[in-house]
């Protein structure tokens, strides 16, 4: 991308630190042939903006001017592409560039924060300087040189995103759209997105460390409508992962097709199961959200730390059967949560939290590491340069387990069997939760009857971890994209589990009359 620095930075402060990209490319008087996907350099900071180590060294001594545990330099880069269609029709299109700098120290329990999009040195200077203020002790020794870590493999992609052209994606979606309809005449109306992410990041460290990252990411959706009798149902399937256009094959295209279809479809034929308590049996991959959401919010340091979650007295228990592990691991290749670094620039591990129902571990970043005196577990994310990091999960599941899912099925006499989830909240203290369950079956006698819809379930994490009574043998990850909020920042995220009985959990739907 052939843009001045001068232009560059001036339409930057003048635009803000998120950019569409037509109105950026035309603001800075740029060659009018310039594709929206025009390639960005393998290091941005450095060929767009100079930053090399002589003025990260400047910055670092003036962060930590006033002393430091913690510090680091997080430069950001990050283009995004969304495309829609309705129909056919393409509904939208949508490109724009985030980039930044975040600049953290941390003294004692006290953390100092500042970013800025102008990556000049003089702003980055004055950046420094706001984000030391709240330190008051002696100077830190802040690092000369830094010493580069080698760059990661866990999502290495044939091609970046900003060379594959428009056209291409348009005919992806195109095909989504055509596969929908002639899957099943009923379907009405058909809805596909396609997103893409190139995102580079730096990391400069207080200990010397300089970390280099890209990392890509996309995400493919179809929402289908199916009308009989002029009754409508809606279904939805999406894939995603850290990967590049050559990813979406014809098989993994046509299997999410099938599946949202095939989501829509059995709604028909769907009923209302019983209301009250009852054995639940979550699907395997898809109820790893359960598991996300239920428990491991529950087991990130920070809400234990500061005693918001129960388990924050209990390391070392036994809170779940001895055929319960449960892990987060954030280097599992391709995955839509892993990472070659986490966003402090510690390297991602596995993680055991759970480990044979005796709580092991928390997720931890620099700051509950040093309080708590453990190594850090690599979990330590941002959303952007904007935020400081904190404690979250990356790719969290459940291991397989010594049962097989049809003994599962056989072993309940009346139940439901959750496979689809949406709308989950959850009270991270307590570990209260409700999910609604968009697709799932009636469980009777030890054999699946029929389809259901409109069903909640509820319980309680801590509670339900201890209700598993059976772990099967088909551990798997979730396919599609899920994104995690907490404390008003997004991460994307992965989670998967085997298919797993839970002895009891709360189901809505009909009431059974009293006799």
């Amino acid at each position: 991308m052939l843009i001045g620095r001068r232009k560059f930075l001036a339409n930057v402060a003048a635009g803000g630190a998120t950019l569409t990209m037509p109105a950026f490319l035309s603001g800075c008087g740029v060659n009018q042939a310039l594709s929206v996907n025009a390639v960005t350099p393998d290091n941005p900071f450095l060929e767009w903006f100079g930053i090399d180590q002589l003025n990260i060294a400047r910055v670092m001594a003036v962060l930590t001017a006033n002393g430091a545990d913690i510090a680091e330099l997080y430069f950001q880069h990050r283009r995004r592409n969304t495309l829609g269609m309705e129909d056919g029709v393409l509904s939208h299109a949508h490109s724009e560039i985030t980039q930044g700098v975040g600049q953290r120290v941390v003294l004692g329990d006290t953390t100092g924060y500042a970013y800025t999009e102008d990556l000049t040195l003089p702003s980055m200077l004055y950046t420094a300087r706001k984000a030391a203020s709240i330190a008051h002790a002696g100077p830190s020794v802040s690092p000369k040189f830094f010493n580069p870590d080698k760059i990661g493999d866990l999502y290495v992609i044939e091609a970046p995103w900003s060379e594959i052209g428009i056209d291409r994606k348009l005919r992806l979606l195109n095909r989504v759209n055509t596969q929908a309809h002639q899957f099943e005449r009923s379907v009405s109306n058909v809805s596909v997105h396609l997103s893409d992410v190139d995102e580079r990041v730096l990391i400069a460290t207080l200990d010397g460390h300089l970390i280099a990252d890209r990392r890509p990411m996309t995400r493919l959706s179809v929402e289908v409508t199916a009308t009989k009798n002029g009754i409508s149902q809606t279904g939805f399937s999406n894939i995603a992962a850290r990967e590049g256009f050559s990813w979406y094959t014809d098989e993994r295209i046509d299997t999410m097709v099938r599946e949202a279809v095939s989501r829509t479809l059995v709604l028909f034929d769907a009923r209302r199961p019983p209301e009250g308590e009852m054995p639940v049996i979550l699907a395997a991959g898809t109820s790893g959200i359960v598991l996300h959401e239920a428990i491991g919010h529950s087991l990130e340091a920070d809400f234990n730390r500061s005693g918001a979650s129960i388990y924050s007295d209990m390391m070392g228990m036994q809170i779940a059967a001895p055929f319960v592990t449960v892990v987060d691991q954030g280097t599992i290749p391709y995955q839509r949560g892993s990472l070659n670094y986490d966003d402090e620039g510690h390297s991602c591990r596995r993680t055991a939290v759970v480990e044979e129902g005796v709580l092991r571990s928390y997720l931890h970043d620099g700051m509950s590491s040093k309080h708590y005196g453990v190594a850090v577990t690599g979990s330590g994310r941002r959303q952007s340069y904007r935020f400081a990091p904190m404690p979250r999960m990356t790719c969290t599941f459940m291991e397989a387990g010594p049962h097989a899912k049809e003994e599962i099925i056989a072993a309940t006499e009346n139940g439901i069997l959750a496979e689809t989830f949406t709308s989950g909240q959850v009270t991270i203290g307590a570990g209260d939760f409700s999910f609604y369950v968009k697709n799932g079956w009636l469980v009777e006698n030890g054999t699946v009857t029929a389809p259901i819809k409109d069903v909640k379930i509820t319980g309680n994490g801590p509670e339900m971890l201890q209700g598993i009574t059976m772990v099967a043998n088909d551990a798997r990850f979730a396919t599609g994209g899920w994104t995690c909020g907490k404390n008003g920042q997004s991460v994307p995220v992965s989670q998967g589990m085997p298919t797993v009985r839970v002895s009891r959990l709360g189901v809505s739907g009909v009431k059974i009359a009293e006799s």
